[in-house]
């Protein structure tokens, strides 16, 4: 006899993972676009402190690495769409647009979460404001929005309609 709490199970399970490969291509789309390119916060691979290129070169270079970067978002999100097409021809799927907004949240949030993480803490190679003097607590926001997202995907994906 377990003690544990009984967890519910995920519904619709692959409604779900493809709403999680949706989320996190569109939470890179989201990154890229309004921080690579509309604020133009950082690329992809910063080469200075406060991530300005300080010649032609540099910046091409850069647009370059961030071009791949949306490339690679663009697979991600095509595997999403792949993915949801073939939870349309499952018979079990139940069909919720909360559940795959849920999802897709929650990818979103833990493609903040790892992007946040890796990029910016393990390989350094930009973060969210670089040369800022908050640097590292702009960061650390970033990391939390990521995981309030997630878990607020997460918690719509397991409440039950209606409640």
């Amino acid at each position: 006899m377990s003690i544990a709490p009984a967890i519910p199970a995920l519904p619709s399970r692959p409604l779900v993972r493809a709403g999680l490969v949706l989320g996190a291509g569109f939470g890179g789309f989201a990154d890229g676009i309004v921080l690579h390119q509309i604020l133009g916060w950082h690329h992809l691979v910063c080469v200075s402190a406060f991530c300005q290129s300080a010649t032609v070169a540099q910046l091409q270079l850069q647009n370059t690495q961030d071009g791949f970067f949306h490339l690679g978002l663009w697979l991600v999100t095509l595997t999403g769409l792949v993915m949801l097409f073939r939870a349309a021809r499952t018979a079990d799927t139940d069909w919720s647009g909360r559940t795959l907004t849920g999802a897709m949240l929650a990818g979103a949030g833990l493609f903040n979460i790892v992007e946040g993480l890796i990029n910016h803490q393990l390989l350094g190679i930009h973060h969210v404001l670089p040369g800022d003097p908050h640097e590292l607590a702009i960061d650390l926001v970033y990391l939390v929005i990521g995981l309030v997202v997630a878990l607020a995907g997460f918690r719509i994906i397991r409440t039950p309609r209606g409640a």
